[in-house]
């Protein structure tokens, strides 16, 4: 019952989250154009809710709401894919609270309770959330070796995509991705320090699993 709820927690904060956030995109305004890294103004309703959904945080925060929602129905959930969303979500979820607390803040400034609301839920509630869940309840043993390679596909994945969408619309979530300040000799370069450390990360997830006792099943 305490998984349950936990999981649950989790992922009423990401969904309320994401609520707020595409209100926050829809209600910004699409002129002059404009193409500032980072932000969401500057273009349609339906280019600002791709610029949403561009972030990596937000991808990572709609993982953990997937596979929380999933772990509060049956906190035992196992699958071959589902393993390797876990992990992603996990992975994602980490890593977006390091950079952010380390790289991030620094740069952002979040204005009214709207942004202020996301921000907190997205960078610091569910990452918190997502990994104290998991060392609580798990579900373990579940990451082998082959799951940890397969979810490292998606951020790959994540960075092709936002090199072509900047390329086509010359918009970048992050600075460090932005192509039109750094080349893409710098980029490229940011892009395998963030997989590395997104491997490093996934590694410490895997010795985890192995080394962390299994939570009792649920009754």
């Amino acid at each position: 019952m305490i998984a349950r709820t936990w999981h649950a927690a989790v992922a009423v904060t990401v969904w309320a989250g994401l609520v707020v956030q595409a209100v926050i995109a829809v209600r910004a305004s699409g002129h002059p154009p404009a193409h500032l890294v980072g932000t969401l103004a500057g273009t349609g309703v339906g280019g600002r809710l791709v610029r949403v959904l561009s972030f990596f945080t937000i991808q990572s925060n709609i993982l953990v709401g997937v596979t929380s929602t999933q772990l509060a129905m049956n906190p035992r959930r196992d699958g071959a894919v589902w393993r390797v969303l876990r992990v992603d979500a996990l992975i994602g979820i980490a890593v977006t609270g390091i950079v952010y607390a380390t790289v991030l803040a620094r740069m952002h400034e979040p204005k009214g309770w709207e942004q202020v609301s996301t921000n907190i839920a997205f960078h610091y509630v569910v990452p918190v959330g997502a990994v104290v869940g998991w060392l609580l309840f798990g579900p373990r043993p579940r990451l082998r070796g082959t799951v940890v390679g397969a979810a490292l596909a998606w951020p790959l994945v994540w960075f092709g995509y936002t090199l072509l969408h900047g390329r086509w619309t010359h918009w970048y979530p992050y600075p460090f991705v932005d192509v039109a300040s750094h080349g893409y000799g710098r980029v490229a370069l940011n892009a395998l320090a963030v997989t590395a450390v997104l491997g490093g990360v996934a590694t410490v997830f895997a010795v985890g699993d192995r080394r962390l006792p299994s939570p009792a099943p649920a009754p």
